[in-house]
């Protein structure tokens, strides 16, 4: 933590110096205590996540679900986990997002995401993995954080401080030591160093965190913490052998995942058991 800090303030004296002033500074994840540096407000979140919620409802290409019976059990977890977020760590920003749920038709695409202001989108492809409301509430928790806790505001801001510290490195070193602008090679390798030593380590971070905290919302929303070990178990046997190493990759390893999940469940159970259980009525199958 201490070493993430001092890059912070490194980051924040080169953006001063490129005239980055919308950097907002530092704040905390109220679960983990990690350090985040953000550039933009949550007022330009929620539009930014707005306009892409819509642009992703005009697209021709995707076809949103008509169908009752993949449309309810999404709105029906989704609600739960709303609730849940707006009694966590994270109710002031909860009662500010404009929660919106949709299902997009596409049985190919395990995926669901939600963006700044609390859109969400399901695919029907998840429905397999997740199998159960359980199983989704433990997807759907986990893409809530992601908005709740400002990840992809992180990532822009890292992004553009990344590519700042660049722009410094190569102007020092085309007035210094008399060897002229750094070669395009150079300038490639120290960007792939920023990219494998910053960047994806720290998206990495984010997965891991949103799984975290994602399954104590499930708990609290009062679905079974011990399915998300389920839902990355068979996660894991649908994609065998493919994606690229842990270290080269902005998500954790399946492996890694469920052991985390499994070192955080006692946790998690705590909650769950504090809580009205919610039957983990099964998802429709697809056609």
């Amino acid at each position: 933590m201490q070493g993430w800090r001092s890059f912070s303030r490194g980051m924040l004296l080169v953006a001063a110096g490129l005239g980055l002033t919308a950097v907002s500074g530092c704040e905390t994840n109220p679960y983990t205590g990690r350090s985040q540096l953000l550039m933009t407000s949550v007022s330009q979140e929620m539009q930014m996540g707005t306009q892409a919620y819509a642009q992703v409802k005009n697209d021709p290409k995707l076809r949103q679900s008509q169908d009752p019976r993949e449309i309810e059990p999404v709105k029906r977890v989704a609600a739960r986990i709303i609730e849940a977020a707006k009694r966590s760590k994270y109710a002031e920003m909860a009662q500010q997002f404009q929660w919106e749920v949709i299902v997009i038709k596409d049985d190919k695409t395990m995926n669901a995401f939600a963006l700044p202001g609390g859109k969400i989108a399901v695919y029907t492809g998840i429905f397999p993995v997740a199998r159960t409301d359980a199983g989704l509430a433990a997807v759907m928790g986990h893409e809530v954080v992601h908005a709740l806790a400002r990840h992809g505001a992180e990532r822009m801001s890292q992004g553009q401080l990344t590519n700042a510290v660049l722009q410094v490195a190569e102007a020092a070193a085309g007035v210094s030591g008399g060897g002229g602008m750094l070669s395009q090679a150079a300038m490639a390798a120290l960007g792939a160093g920023a990219q494998v030593g910053v960047l994806l380590p720290f998206s990495r971070k984010h997965e891991s965190e949103a799984d975290y905290i994602g399954i104590l919302l499930a708990a609290d929303a009062g679905y079974d913490p011990r399915e998300s070990v389920s839902l990355w178990e068979r996660m894991g046997q649908m994609s065998k052998g493919g994606g690229p190493a842990e270290f080269l990759s902005t998500h954790p390893s399946h492996e890694t995942r469920i052991d985390q999940l499994k070192q955080w469940m006692p946790e998690a159970m705590g909650l769950y058991q504090s809580k009205q259980a919610v039957p983990a009525a099964a998802l429709p199958s697809l056609h």
